[in-house]
């Protein structure tokens, strides 16, 4: 594994003002993600997670420190330069799907390639295989409505890895799922992130999921609690 840090955060602070009172929902984390690794960010309910990671991604701006992902700085981009990096670089699987649901699953995995102004029979072809790998080739033209909540999520990963990203940000990925559905979206997510060579980062409530990243950051009141490496692969991708 490459031992280049994809992320590198350093002394992160996030802020709100509530009232007359400020809020401190992230206080001074710094840590550094190696490029391919797994790793996940758990944490009680108001410990800053999703926080964490919308800065990570950079769909926010932090009160003070710094976040660099793929050796870009982004606090001194502005918003649209950031989601440039964004396109380019990541992907994103959220605990709610966001698919549109004027689009079919083949139409919402194209998007991100389209955006990006890829031709459109390339971004098909693209937007085809990857949903063979996850289970809906026979689905491809059926709208967000007409599928299940794990069939939602699975174009959803479909769609986060359409642009062949160097690191993927999950968010409660097998949240709105049951539990059958969600081992499977869970395994997608690692084989996926084995083929591809993709850093998984993700905040979950499930500490059996977390157990699976080679790499477990504990937050408590906005701050590190512990970071735990485990060193060890998922053990079914041992066993494949």
């Amino acid at each position: 594994m490459d031992s280049n840090p994809i992320l590198e955060v350093s002394d992160l602070t996030q802020q709100f003002r509530s009232g007359d009172r400020q809020l401190t929902v992230l206080d001074h984390i710094s840590f550094s993600v190696e490029e391919g690794t797994t790793c996940s960010i758990v944490g009680p309910s108001g410990s800053g997670k999703t926080t964490l990671l919308g800065l990570c991604a950079g769909l926010d701006r932090p009160t003070a420190g710094e976040v660099t992902l793929n050796d870009i700085p982004l606090g001194p981009l502005s918003e649209d330069e950031r989601a440039e990096v964004r396109n380019k670089y990541v992907g994103f699987v959220f605990q709610t799907f966001q698919l549109v649901p004027t689009l079919t699953a083949l139409e919402n995995v194209m998007v991100p390639l389209e955006l990006r102004g890829v031709k459109t029979a390339e971004v098909k072809e693209d937007a085809r295989q990857l949903l063979a790998e996850v289970g809906l080739e026979e689905r491809l033209h059926h709208y967000a409505t007409q599928l299940s909540g794990g069939e939602q999520q699975r174009v959803a990963i479909a769609r986060a890895f359409i642009n062949k990203p160097k690191i993927l940000f999950a968010d409660e990925p097998t949240g709105n799922l049951d539990t059958e559905t969600g081992g499977t979206i869970e395994k997608l997510l690692f084989d996926l992130n084995t083929i591809n060579g993709t850093t998984l980062i993700l905040v979950t409530h499930d500490l059996s999921l977390a157990e699976q990243c080679r790499r477990t950051i504990h937050l408590k009141n906005g701050a590190i609690e512990r970071d735990e490496r485990t060193g060890q692969p998922k053990m079914d991708q041992v066993n494949r």
